[in-house]
């Protein structure tokens, strides 16, 4: 938690109460369906929760957003961004039932009323969204075309967390494209190749 503090230390007492379950919570489902790879537990705030809140640095969710969260898995980043943006409305969804289980037992006991998550393929879900999130789901040319019936035009931005060199990955797309350093807000060595891809929809 106190990585949370260091970052954003204008939280509020319920949110700092929702973050600090987070990794009772995580560890005891990630003993029973694996979530979070078994090193990377003793991590959680920094390389889960931190890093879906990278997002939070660069943008600011209102109460007339509406975000999906494609391929959610465990609820990264949705889960820390409903808990940062409680005005705005997000949908988890995930191709794997198991995992949409341990969302909603998450969401249910942090009483997040901004969440609705959902055992859907991305092909399936239908409906526009104002901003479309994921944490390296699958190559961005791909994610575009599952989630193009979800993009409301010239409006939607499309964003996603990405490591590595990313230069081939998009070279072929043709969206206007905005790419920002995660270290350019956070100092720990775990985010020196991790990335904000910004895609205009």
């Amino acid at each position: 938690m106190d990585i949370l503090h260091k970052y954003f230390p204008n939280l509020t007492p319920l949110q700092i109460h929702q973050y600090g379950q987070l990794f009772e919570l995580y560890q005891f489902w990630n003993q029973r369906i694996n979530l979070i790879s078994r090193k990377d537990i003793e991590f959680l705030y920094e390389r889960h929760v931190l890093h879906s809140l990278a997002i939070a640095k660069v943008f600011t969710f209102s109460q007339h957003d509406t975000i999906l969260d494609v391929g959610t898995g465990g609820g990264f980043p949705g889960i820390p961004l409903a808990i940062m943006f409680p005005q705005a409305h997000f949908s988890l969804i995930d191709s794997i039932g198991k995992k949409i289980m341990v969302v909603n037992d998450i969401v249910h006991k942090l009483n997040l009323t901004n969440v609705k998550a959902e055992h859907i393929n991305a092909k399936q879900k239908q409906g526009e969204y104002t901003y479309i999130i994921s944490r390296a789901v699958c190559e961005t040319k791909e994610f575009l075309n599952l989630t193009k019936k979800n993009i409301i035009p010239g409006t939607s931005k499309i964003i996603l967390l990405k490591g590595g060199h990313l230069n081939h990955e998009l070279a072929s797309i043709k969206h206007k494209i905005v790419i920002i350093d995660i270290a350019k807000y956070f100092e720990e060595s775990f985010f020196e190749t991790k990335k904000i891809v910004i895609l205009h929809g």
